[in-house]
């Protein structure tokens, strides 16, 4: 399967990076070989590598079809590509303020004061940007790999409704209700 690479790299390869040494998930690991142009890569891996009917659904669900995975693996990849973005863009605006804070000759309190909330909003938004990019890379490496769908507390299925709404999520609802309460 083809992908498009952005500048940051192709995702599942990145992805297989991510998840090589989790231990709960298996190692997994693939190679992205390049062509003769830099802007394409090859995946030796993706939604063709899924086999729809070994995907766990719970009872009363339909199976899960190749178009629905595809569709799924896309969306992965896209958030992907997104997220990279937002990451790319906060890093060059932290960089930015923390260029500014140093210039701070003359500044009264409220100055400092708006700079280091500027800052740590900043901060705050690239390390949610890069915690969600490390839940989609994991979920990648799940549905190309061994997990995908499956509760990581209880190991009964997530469920198919909620992997199509959520395809981050690693915990059933019953299991995320009592992790919440705690």
């Amino acid at each position: 399967m083809a992908e498009k690479a952005t500048g940051a790299g192709t995702a599942t390869k990145r992805a297989r990076k991510a998840v090589a040494a989790d231990p709960g998930e298996g190692t997994v690991t693939t190679t992205a070989p390049q062509k003769s142009s830099a802007d394409t890569v090859t995946v030796t891996r993706g939604a063709e590598s899924v086999d729809p009917a070994t995907l766990p659904v719970r009872p009363g669900e339909e199976a899960w079809t190749s178009d629905e995975v595809h569709e799924l693996h896309d969306e992965l990849i896209n958030d992907l590509e997104r997220l990279r973005g937002e990451i790319d863009a906060a890093d060059a605006a932290i960089a930015g303020l923390m260029r500014d804070s140093n210039d701070g000759a003359g500044d009264d309190q409220v100055d400092a004061g708006t700079k280091n909330i500027s800052r740590e909003s900043e901060l705050a938004l690239a390390n949610n940007a890069r915690d969600s990019l490390a839940q989609t890379e994991r979920a990648l490496a799940r549905l190309e790999g061994v997990g995908f769908g499956t509760c990581e507390s209880c190991g009964q299925a997530i469920g198919k409704a909620r992997m199509q709404a959520f395809p981050r999520a690693t915990l059933c609802v019953q299991c995320k209700a009592k992790q919440e309460r705690r």
